[in-house]
């Protein structure tokens, strides 16, 4: 399931689309604002998004509304933890090596 996520969100259109969504739930059109692309390809963006679990929907009326849902995200927390024991050491690493770097 990670993988569907991480490739999901590779896409740097996909990244823009889920941002904008967690500043509020939009629908379609709303959403394609800004974007320059075409109806059919931002449904398929959102269809990847869904896929992987990382928006729900709701009709409202005529439309359906997109917003973020936090609980897919849980996926990369949870596979962030695992590697989050290396990261001070990595930084203090990366300080050093600057260090050096600037004398």
């Amino acid at each position: 399931m990670e993988q569907i996520v991480f490739k999901a969100l590779a896409d740097p259109t996909r990244r823009a689309i889920f941002e904008k969504l967690a500043t509020a739930p939009q629908n379609a059109t709303e959403l394609r604002q800004g974007f320059g692309i075409t109806q059919p390809a931002m449904s398929q963006h959102l269809s990847v998004l869904r896929e992987a679990r990382l928006l729900k929907e709701r009709r409202e009326g005529r439309f359906t509304q997109y917003e973020v849902e936090p609980d897919g995200l849980l996926i990369l927390v949870n596979w962030l933890a695992k590697y989050r024991t290396y990261w001070p050491d990595r930084a203090a690493d990366l300080a050093d090596l600057l260090k050096e770097m600037d004398q």
